[in-house]
């Protein structure tokens, strides 16, 4: 019994000198505090307990192994461009922020991509530039297009979606152009070399 009162006598009990916070005053501290050291982050995680409720709004929860936090996204309707579902992995851009009603901490998202996306996009700009440099988008290499054609080569897939929306526009607009198709895959490993060798047979030839 002494050694616990020996250890409880070192903390401080008066009261009188130390200001007693309300739980609000605690929570609203944090969230100035939070929210000044982390106005504005990017954060990686996996999308769970998504929920799309009638108000606009999306609710969910971003985690990873370790842990999680609450997501908001307001009136996401017009900035998202792909279907979100649980256990998709994403990297969104947003305000950490505290709510004080529940005492928890969230982030309120103004940004959501796909996780990879950025990286697709970084290679993307990286090879425009590459084949900018080699002369590719030159415009005195390009050569002039006519402006009604009698003849018009694609190089698409067969059975894809393009091919039907070609057809569909020349047979309403211009009937009597004669199409020519040299047909590959468009997507998929090893596309590239058969759109690449159908585009080199339309050159060879003076048909288009």
């Amino acid at each position: 019994m002494r050694m616990r009162e020996g250890l409880m006598s070192g903390l401080p009990d008066n009261r009188d000198s130390k200001h007693i916070f309300k739980v609000s005053e605690i929570t609203r501290q944090l969230k100035r505090l939070i929210e000044e050291a982390m106005p504005y982050v990017w954060i990686e995680g996996e999308i769970s307990n998504l929920r799309t409720p009638s108000s606009g709004h999306m609710y969910f929860t971003l985690k990873d192994s370790a842990s999680q936090i609450q997501a908001v996204f307001f009136s996401y309707s017009d900035r998202i461009t792909f279907s979100l579902k649980d256990g998709l992995k994403v990297i969104v851009f947003g305000s950490v922020s505290v709510y004080e009603r529940g005492g928890n901490y969230q982030i309120i998202v103004q940004k959501i991509e796909p996780l990879g996306l950025g990286a697709l996009q970084i290679a993307f700009e990286e090879l425009k530039r590459r084949l900018n440099a080699e002369g590719l988008f030159d415009e005195a290499k390009k050569k002039a297009i006519p402006l009604v054609p009698t003849k018009i080569g694609v190089v698409t897939s067969p059975t894809g979606a393009a091919v039907c929306d070609i057809l569909n526009v020349l047979n309403r607009r211009f009937s009597d152009i004669h199409l020519i198709l040299n047909p590959a895959r468009v997507q998929g490993e090893g596309a590239e070399n058969e759109i690449a060798r159908a585009i080199d047979e339309f050159n060879e030839s003076s048909e288009v």
